[in-house]
């Protein structure tokens, strides 16, 4: 199973953290794959509530269904594909570091992420979606850093 693994400290406290990257409208702010993001209907948010939205990935866009696994704020966020074209799984771990946040997200994919390209071009993509992680993390960081939250 191709993983994507990163993580960024920022400089905010955990929960205003995980405030902002569990709610799926933030996604497209810090996520540069995805053009568009929302919550699947209006209940609060937790165990089983699902997220929509459209990403691309190496020129090819897809729109995907997730349905939150696990809720546990503010530490620990999954959520799982339920409906697209991929199967994947996307973790996100805080934990209070350096005065602040060291937040991780980690994607696991159970056909690759090249899956949609061909096997061979797994190491490849994986690769490329790994760099795209660590940049929307760090854009994160600077985002919440001059946007706090209130």
């Amino acid at each position: 199973m191709p993983v994507v693994e990163e993580s960024v400290v920022i400089a905010r406290p955990p929960q205003e953290v995980f405030d902002f990257v569990s709610k799926f409208q933030n996604v497209a702010v810090f996520d540069s794959s995805v053009t568009a993001s929302e919550q699947v209907g209006d209940g609060p948010l937790g165990v089983g509530t699902r997220g929509r939205g459209t990403s691309k990935v190496m020129g090819r866009q897809f729109d995907w269904t997730v349905e939150v696994s696990e809720f546990d704020p503010p530490r620990r966020m999954v959520s799982r594909s339920v409906e697209g074209k991929l199967d994947f799984t996307i973790t996100f771990t805080l934990e209070p570091a350096d005065g602040g946040t060291r937040l991780t997200q980690r994607i696991d994919a159970a056909s690759g992420l090249g899956g949609v390209f061909g096997k061979l071009a797994d190491p490849l993509v994986e690769r490329a979606q790994g760099r795209t992680v660590r940049a929307n993390l760090e854009t994160l960081a600077e985002w919440l850093v001059e946007h706090p939250q209130t």
